[in-house]
């Protein structure tokens, strides 16, 4: 599991009832009617931006629900986005959906420990390469890109980038704000 990037107290935690104001509680139950039924994770710092989050949240749901990148290779991307940022809570909500989703868990424990994993399948690496390369390039090379195309469409390629960079924010909004790992369910 990963450590959290930037710890020390929270900074945003999460607002009572009481205290929010109209923005807020119509974003709260907008939020809470959809898939993720609830105010947890990146939303809690997010709701201080009330039409900052009913916009993220769109394009979130799309990209974790409907996007073109079939859902073992979205959730491993997340995962590549959250060990990048150092971001615990992306982890701890993706890593369980991913392995669901048919994800190895040697191929999620390398990538945990901050290596490149050993036996992805051909998708898998190409996912990897494209990520990787993106975070620490700021771009892709031609060749993975062209190899990315062909593989997912350019459609495809437009949504993997999408989640990179959602997941980008949502994790350093909740690296700023301090957000705590979530609690263990017992």
């Amino acid at each position: 599991m990963l450590r959290n990037a930037a710890p020390g107290p929270d900074r945003m935690p999460p607002i009572p009832d009481d205290k929010l104001n109209p923005e807020q509680r119509a974003v709260a139950e907008e939020l809470a009617a959809g898939p993720r039924g609830g105010v947890r994770g990146p939303f809690v710092p997010m709701l201080r931006s009330p039409e900052f989050m009913r916009r993220t949240q769109k394009l979130g749901e799309y990209l974790r629900f409907s996007s073109a990148i079939p859902p073992r290779l979205s959730e491993f991307t997340i995962l590549i986005v959250s060990r990048h940022w150092g971001n615990q809570i992306e982890w701890q909500v993706h890593h369980p959906i991913a392995l669901k989703a048919g994800l190895s868990p040697a191929v999620a424990e390398a990538l945990g420990e901050g290596r490149r994993p050993e036996g992805m399948a051909t998708d898998e690496a190409l996912v990897y390469d494209f990520c990787d390369e993106l975070l620490r390039n700021r771009s892709v090379s031609d060749a993975t890109y062209a190899r990315a195309a062909e593989a997912f469409q350019e459609n495809g390629v437009v949504d993997l980038v999408g989640i990179v960079g959602y997941y980008g924010i949502l994790a350093m909004l909740m690296n700023v704000a301090r957000t705590p790992p979530l609690a263990e369910k017992r």
